[in-house]
């Protein structure tokens, strides 16, 4: 996160010119996206309600955990601090131009089928702190940020992937692109939008009378999420589907000459 004296200096820098104007939003936009927004450009209602929203929901997921089997199972447990590792490190991958522009990944979707949604939340959550210890977070924005970066994508990962098993299919591909490709792709939308809508309500970001240009950028966003959470789920499928909480073995993985089984 690219450090500011004032909220005056943070935003009078991007709009010296036309072309810095254009970084300087996109920049903010995937601050928004996938690292977090900083606590000077939202107001503190904004931040009040985003704890209000995400410290239920962190409740809610702790409960919601069988906390006896993750404590007997030492795999999971692996699997859970792993996961953690993982997200923990793509989200401190990141490119900051000179420009101002800065962007990295979010990878929740993965998480949501490999963890499940409750474990999926605390170990976003878990992230979040190894972030804060670090500085690459603000504590007062760690609500709005929990609700962009953990919630949101979960909702929508947990969402298509409770979709996808109610309509029962058989092939593994329907599995990958419905639970993985596609929904990640949909997650860095809502995430964009959810972020743009915050910072217009709150108006302390003058939004350009270019948004619409914006929209080529989204999809230069929006296809590698898919595709690193695609590619993920893609090899847990092949090389170890007992991995994934969310993903029928038996459905998917059975012989496809079983006729007496459809």
């Amino acid at each position: 996160m690219l450090p500011a004296s004032s909220e005056g200096a943070s935003l009078a820098q991007p709009n010296e010119t036309e072309n810095g104007c254009r970084l300087g939003f996109i920049h903010m936009a995937a601050r928004g996206i996938g690292q977090v927004i900083s606590a000077q450009v939202l107001s503190g209602t904004t931040l009040t309600l985003g704890w209000l929203g995400y410290v239920p929901l962190l409740i809610w997921a702790v409960s919601q955990v069988r906390w006896v089997e993750l404590f007997t199972d030492r795999r999971r447990q692996h699997l859970l601090f792993g996961t953690v590792f993982c997200l923990f490190a793509l989200w401190l991958v990141r490119r900051d131009f000179d420009t101002g522009v800065s962007y990295h990944f979010i990878g929740m979707t993965a998480v949501t089928l490999l963890l499940d949604w409750p474990l999926a939340v605390l170990g976003g959550f878990m992230a979040q702190l190894g972030l804060l210890v670090l500085g690459r977070q603000d504590l007062a924005a760690l609500g709005v940020n929990g609700l962009l970066l953990v919630g949101l994508p979960v909702l929508i990962a947990e969402a298509c992937a409770i979709g996808v098993e109610r309509a029962q299919p058989r092939n593994l591909f329907v599995y990958i692109f419905c639970s993985g490709f596609f929904p990640a792709a949909l997650t860095v939308l809502a995430c964009l939008s959810a972020a743009l809508g915050l910072l217009w309500l709150d108006g302390r970001f003058a939004m350009p009378e270019w948004l619409s240009d914006f929209v080529g950028y989204l999809w230069l966003m929006m296809f590698p999420e898919a595709f690193i959470n695609g590619t993920v789920i893609s090899a847990l499928v092949v090389f170890c589907p007992e991995w994934l909480e969310t993903f029928n073995r038996t459905r998917y993985l059975q012989a496809p000459w079983k006729e007496d089984e459809r």
